[in-house]
């Protein structure tokens, strides 16, 4: 031990958890004091008309208890005693709430219990609202990416300033569209910008290197929660997180075997399943959810939104595939899971909320990374998967989808028609992209022309690698009214709208 700071391995001989996640801001460790300490604030996420989980973090072994009502004074609360938080979990937790009624804001609180029982932390409070079972009219937010590039948690700015104005549209919900954190990109203290400017990085140990052990995956979403916006956000709004590469490393697929110097570990499938188990311990995902117990899943929001989730990280083929092959992004179980879904629902709007954009060609040094194969004529590639999803949803008669995703880097609204297309055996769709919500930005990619589509707005960087501080970070908004009209804004860092489009629902 030296200066007074106890290291890792002292906190866990001594009970407590351990700094991958008992780091406040500052770098400094959390002392062991006379009850516990909820270190990193409270989050929802996978709500339903009847429920949803919360999840904390505490500094020791204790119980996690969460208090809750719909009265935001607690009269008439009842209490969940949950899980134990523990090392084995990096000291999270996480309960589903449940027989809650639908449409209906639930203020929450927790505490983690000493496991003597005779002390409680401080409590932490949030709240989420539960889906609605009707008519109501539904609003929600969607972006990605998130301290990526060098960008990282920026105290000038208060931290990551894109949340706070995504909380001002008192959405029911966030859709985290993946990267939601880049544990293959290390963070220093400050960097001075070509023009003179300063961007100064709240930095912990975690995140100085490339994560490789899960101590370091932890510390990636850690940090993340010492950002007081983006805390501030957790506990007002519920998320629907998913993944793409950077929860592991970038452009990751499984099977790879890494080159790079940075890495000891080389085995992305190692690192990835450590990546799994920390993304699943910090981030408000219930499991049980998922159809295969990992990441793609749906929710219902009332009579008129179904959104469905996918994962197009964990069953891609490699990158180095031949693109004019028959390659494979969602796999076959959950291609026909999707389109099955989308099948059998019964809402208005089908919102199917991608990591990877259809017809934007993504590379991957001189391979392909994306969907789209960036090559004309036939579907090639992992095209060859999505046009067999495409015109299942036309034979069917599969009506209203919307596509949203983020991953690139900026925001656009793309229409996608057979009247354009290569490939023309499916109904015309739209596809909205947003992000980085606070990252570098880039852009605009080159859009394949497989799948017709038409780039109808786009907001991108003069250059490369723009910084939150020239505004180039973006999210997106959904609103559906009563009556069945879907409205999507795109918004910029300060939640201005940038472009807006108005579509009216067809019916079956």
């Amino acid at each position: 031990m030296s200066d007074g700071v106890m290291n890792r391995r002292t906190l866990l001989r001594a009970g407590a958890i351990g700094t991958a996640a008992a780091l406040v801001p500052g770098g400094v460790a959390l002392a062991r004091g006379d009850r516990p300490v909820l270190t990193h604030g409270v989050q929802s996420g996978d709500v339903t008309s009847d429920g949803g989980l919360v999840w904390t973090r505490a500094d020791r072994p204790s119980r996690m208890v969460v208090e809750f009502s719909s009265d935001p004074s607690f009269r008439h609360a009842k209490t969940v005693r949950g899980p134990l938080l523990t090392p084995e979990s990096g000291g999270t937790g996480r309960v589903r709430l449940r027989g809650l009624p639908g449409g209906r804001e639930v203020h929450y609180r927790v505490v983690a219990e000493d496991l003597d029982g005779r002390t409680r932390s401080e409590a932490v409070s949030g709240s989420f609202r539960t889906a609605p079972h009707g008519r109501d009219d539904v609003r929600f937010v969607w972006s990605g990416d998130v301290a990526g590039q060098g960008w990282g948690s920026n105290p000038d700015l208060g931290g990551m300033p894109i949340f706070g104005a995504m909380a001002a549209r008192r959405p029911d919900f966030f859709i985290n569209s993946g990267d939601t954190v880049y544990a293959d990109g290390p963070l220093k203290e400050s960097v001075t910008l070509p023009d003179g400017r300063v961007w100064r990085n709240l930095v912990i140990p975690e995140k100085l290197k490339v994560a490789e052990t899960l101590d370091e995956y932890r510390g990636q979403f850690a940090y993340n929660l010492l950002d007081p916006q983006y805390r501030s956000f957790a506990a007002q709004v519920p998320m629907i997180v998913q993944w793409d590469d950077h929860e592991v490393t970038n452009n990751w697929y499984p099977g790879e075997i890494l080159t790079s110097p940075l890495y000891t570990e080389k085995r992305v499938d190692v690192l990835a399943a450590r990546a799994f188990q920390a993304f699943h311990e910090w981030q408000p995902i219930d499991p049980r959810r998922a159809v295969d117990g990992r990441v793609y899943r749906k929710f219902s929001y009332g009579s008129h939104v179904e959104v469905f989730v996918l994962d197009m990280r964990s069953y891609k083929d490699a990158n180095t595939s031949p693109r004019d092959g028959q390659g494979v992004v969602l796999g076959a179980e959950q291609a026909r899971w999707l389109v099955d879904s989308l099948d059998r629902s019964r809402a208005t709007w089908k919102i199917i909320a991608a990591d990877l954009p259809i017809g934007l060609t993504v590379p991957d040094g001189t391979d392909i990374e994306g969907v789209a194969n960036g090559l004309p004529g036939a579907p090639g590639g992992r095209e060859h998967e999505l046009a067999w999803v495409l015109s299942e949803l036309k034979r069917r008669r599969v009506r209203n989808t919307v596509w949203l995703t983020a991953d690139v880097h900026y925001t656009a609204a793309h229409h996608y028609s057979p009247a354009r297309a290569s490939f023309q055996d499916f109904d015309p769709f739209w596809e909205f992209v947003s992000g980085p919500l606070n990252a570098g930005a880039f852009g605009p990619n080159t859009l394949d022309p497989t799948f017709g589509p038409e780039a109808v707005f786009v907001n991108a960087p003069p250059a490369a690698n723009t910084t939150p501080l020239d505004g180039f970070q973006h999210f997106g908004e959904v609103e559906v009214s009563r009556d069945g009209e879907l409205t999507v804004w795109l918004r910029d860092i300060k939640g201005a709208s940038l472009w807006s489009k108005t579509l009216q629902p067809e019916r079956r």
